[in-house]
């Protein structure tokens, strides 16, 4: 009998596997519909959708391994990352989905939320006030006005597949939707700075680099709290508080 394996696990869903299968819980039926659609629509190799029983549903393993994780290191050829770059490439020029996702907030919403964030993690004492400031400051950057893609929303580098130097598979789709494509290649290179130039190679075109780096300080002043809060350890080495630390 194969082994259940916890593949993560907090107060908002869990994902399971059982052999070649992922098995993955969350009480937001939306969250779910919207990963279902997403792949359904996405021109990039993703899992096999199984079954669904709310607020349950299964998916087929992909195959292959990923370039690593954050705060871990890195493997693969550059022209895996460039291939990463590539797939990244055909998603935001697809035919856009019907909504917005994680990368898709307004201006106004995405500096509200960060100005908040940024109150609580000086106020919990959590992070130093200049370290936040300078980041809130390094974020402004991509409070910008941007053209709608197909994004991922989540597009860390644990979510994506290879064999060689070819993508097998995308994983995790619930916060995908209408946004801007630079957060999908700051989510990707996150911690994993040195590949990015790899990755633009595959990716073509004029990148602002001054974005990316935006991108890199919103998501992780966003993750610090939660991650602490729901028993993950952003203060790492390579995670979102060295991250931080990186760019000012």
């Amino acid at each position: 009998m194969d082994e259940v394996e916890v593949v993560v696990a907090h107060s908002e869903r869990a994902t399971l596997r059982v052999g070649d299968v992922f098995l993955k819980v969350d009480a937001d039926q939306a969250r779910i519909d919207a990963e279902v659609e997403a792949m359904s629509l996405a021109p990039v190799p993703t899992p096999e959708v199984l079954w669904r029983k709310p607020p349950v549903l299964a998916i087929a393993a992909v195959p292959g391994t990923t370039l690593g994780r954050l705060g871990g290191p890195a493997t693969g050829t550059p022209a895996a990352w460039a291939a990463a770059g590539a797939a990244m490439r055909k998603l935001h020029d697809a035919p856009l989905p019907p909504l917005p996702g994680r990368a898709g907030r307004s201006i106004g919403e995405l500096a509200a939320e960060l100005d908040a964030e940024c109150a609580l993690l000086v106020a919990n004492g959590l992070l130093p006030a200049e370290l936040v400031t300078r980041n809130r400051e390094v974020a402004e950057a991509a409070l910008r006005p941007w053209t709608p893609a197909f994004t991922h929303g989540d597009l860390q580098i644990a979510h994506v597949f290879f064999e060689g130097d070819q993508v097998t598979g995308i994983i995790d789709w619930s916060e995908a939707g209408r946004g801007d494509a630079l957060y999908d290649l700051a989510t990707f290179t996150l911690g994993h700075e040195a590949h990015l130039d790899d990755v633009l190679v595959g990716y073509g075109g004029d990148v602002e680099l001054e974005v990316i780096r935006a991108w890199w300080a919103v998501r992780s002043l966003l993750a610090v709290r939660w991650l602490t809060e729901h028993g993950f350890d952003p203060f790492l080495p390579g995670c979102e508080v060295e991250v931080l630390r990186s760019l000012v």
